[in-house]
C-alpha cells in the first residue's frame, strides 16, 4: 500500500519539477525581450565618435538586453555603406551623417538613425600645419591644399563655415581626400599644406610632428553640430524592431556615461582607436548626445542644403527610429 501511495506523489513531484523548469525557461526568454535577432554585426570606425559602442560592450549593457554584438572595424563611413545596404553589417557606429544623408537623398539607402553618436565640440576637429609652415593665420590658407577624410563631406562642410567666420574665402581652399590614419605622413611629406582632422588623430599628429593648430574646427559657428550616429536601414528596424530597441537602450546608457564621465571614454579608446593611455587622457572629446533630438539633428541637413551637399530638404524626424510603445 505504501508503494501505491508513493507513485502518485512521485508523479506530482515530477510534474511540479517540470513546470518549474519550463517556468525558468520562459523567464529567460522574457528577459531578452523576445528579440527577433540576438546577434548583430556592427561596423565601427576608429574614432572617438564610436566610444559609446565600446562602453556598452565593456559595461555589458548589450548583454543585459539579451543582445550579442560583433564588431567589425572599418576605416571610413563610405566603405561601410555597401556592407550596410546588402546586410553584411546591421549597424554602423560613428557613421558620418553627411555620407548617409547623401546616400539617402539619392535613393541608395533607406536609412534610419538608432542613436546619436557625436556632435562638434571645441578642438574635436582641428586644422593643423607643420611647425615651420608659412601658414600662420587663417587667411594664409587661401590657395593652399588641405587634407580631409572624404571630399564634400562633414570636414569640408564644417571647415568652410569656420573659414567664413574668420574672413577666409572657402572657394580659394583646395581639398584633397586622405584617410585619417595617413594624414600625419601626408603632412610631414609635404603632400598637403594642412590637414583637417578629428580626434584621436589630431592629438597624435600634434604629439608626433609638433604640428600647430591654425583653426579650431569644432569652434564657432559649428559647435554642437551633429557629426555622427548609429546608422541602420529601414528594413532592419522593420524586421527586427525589438532588437533595434534593445540596441538603442544599451547605446543610450553608454552615451550617458560617456557624456558624464570622461574616464569611461579614456578606458575604451586604447582598445579600438589605437591610442595609448597618455594620449587618451588629453584628447579633445566631442559632445556625446544622450537622445535623438530632431530639432538639433535638423541643423545638419539644413546646412548641407545651404552648401549644395544635398539638393532637397531632408526631414530628420522621418529618419529617427522610435520604438513602438509597450
Amino acid at each position: 500500500m505504501r508503494q501505491r501511495r508513493s507513485r502518485p506523489a512521485l508523479l506530482i513531484c515530477l510534474l511540479l519539477t517540470a513546470a518549474l523548469v519550463m517556468g525558468c525557461g520562459s523567464s529567460k526568454t522574457s528577459s531578452s525581450g523576445g528579440l527577433e535577432k540576438k546577434t548583430i554585426t556592427v561596423a565601427s570606425l576608429p574614432l572617438v565618435d564610436a566610444a559609446g559602442l565600446h562602453i556598452a560592450v565593456q559595461k555589458k549593457f548589450f548583454e543585459a538586453e539579451g543582445l550579442r554584438v560583433q564588431i567589425k572595424p572599418v576605416a571610413q563611413s563610405i566603405q561601410a555603406l555597401p556592407a550596410l545596404k546588402n546586410g553584411q553589417v546591421d549597424v554602423i557606429a560613428g557613421g558620418n551623417y553627411v555620407t548617409f544623408l547623401q546616400a539617402y537623398e539619392k535613393g541608395a539607402l533607406k536609412l534610419r538613425i538608432i542613436a546619436d553618436a557625436a556632435a562638434e565640440a571645441p578642438r574635436f576637429m582641428a586644422l593643423l600645419t607643420m611647425p615651420n609652415s608659412s601658414i600662420k593665420q587663417p587667411k594664409d590658407l587661401e590657395g593652399k591644399t588641405v587634407a580631409v577624410n572624404i571630399l564634400n563631406n562633414i570636414q569640408s562642410l564644417t571647415l568652410n563655415e569656420v573659414l567664413k567666420a574668420n574672413n577666409v574665402d572657402p572657394t580659394k581652399v583646395k581639398y584633397r581626400a586622405i584617410p585619417f590614419p595617413q594624414m600625419g605622413a601626408a603632412l610631414q611629406e609635404g603632400q598637403v599644406d594642412a590637414v583637417h582632422t578629428g580626434e584621436p588623430f589630431g592629438t597624435a599628429i600634434q604629439r608626433k610632428l609638433g604640428a600647430r593648430m591654425v583653426l579650431d574646427g569644432g569652434g564657432a559657428p559649428v559647435t554642437d553640430l551633429p557629426v555622427s550616429g548609429y546608422i541602420t536601414t529601414q528594413q532592419f528596424v522593420e524586421k527586427y524592431p525589438k532588437t533595434a530597441a534593445a540596441f538603442q537602450r544599451a547605446i543610450q546608457k553608454a552615451q550617458q556615461l560617456a557624456s558624464s564621465d570622461r574616464k569611461t571614454v579614456e578606458e575604451v579608446l586604447p582598445g579600438y582607436a589605437h591610442v595609448d593611455g597618455a594620449t587618451a587622457s588629453v584628447i579633445s572629446l566631442p559632445d556625446f548626445p544622450t537622445s535623438l533630438n530632431p530639432t538639433r539633428l535638423q541643423r545638419l541637413p539644413d546646412l548641407m542644403l545651404q552648401n549644395g551637399l544635398v539638393k532637397s530638404k531632408i526631414d530628420m524626424k522621418t529618419l529617427i527610429f522610435t520604438p513602438a510603445a509597450k
